[in-house]
């Protein structure tokens, strides 16, 4: 991200970006009927809640050649792709579609051919 003017702020925004792709990757889901939206509120929303997060350590890499970039939205980019492959390392299931609820590991498993541990 190039000089970090502020690190507890750029910490704190990758920080941010993470949760919000968990989020994206594991429960946030709109729901249609044909051309209807069903999820009309957050009550049937499901967003990331920081009791379900796992502990998020940002690192600040050094790179004063580079003037101030952005330094939040980045880190939101591999968050599917990396949940993704590591389900595919775990149980040799691929998960193609977000979020990767556990319907979907159960049903991408059955693709496999493995039986989903309960």
């Amino acid at each position: 991200m190039g000089v970090v003017i502020n690190p507890d702020g750029a910490k704190m925004q990758m920080e941010g970006c993470l949760m919000m792709g968990l989020g994206y990757t594991l429960s946030e889901v709109v729901r249609f009927n044909g051309g209807r939206i069903l999820t009309a509120n957050f009550d049937t929303y499901e967003l990331p809640r920081f009791s379900g997060m796992p502990e998020i350590e940002t690192v600040l890499v050094k790179n004063d050649e580079l003037t101030p970039q952005g330094g939040g939205e980045p880190a939101l980019v591999p968050v599917g792709a990396v949940v993704a492959n590591a389900i595919f390392d775990a149980t040799g299931a691929r998960l193609f579609r977000m979020p990767m609820t556990a319907e979907r590991v159960k049903e991408a498993l059955g693709a496999t051919g493995r039986k989903p541990s309960t």
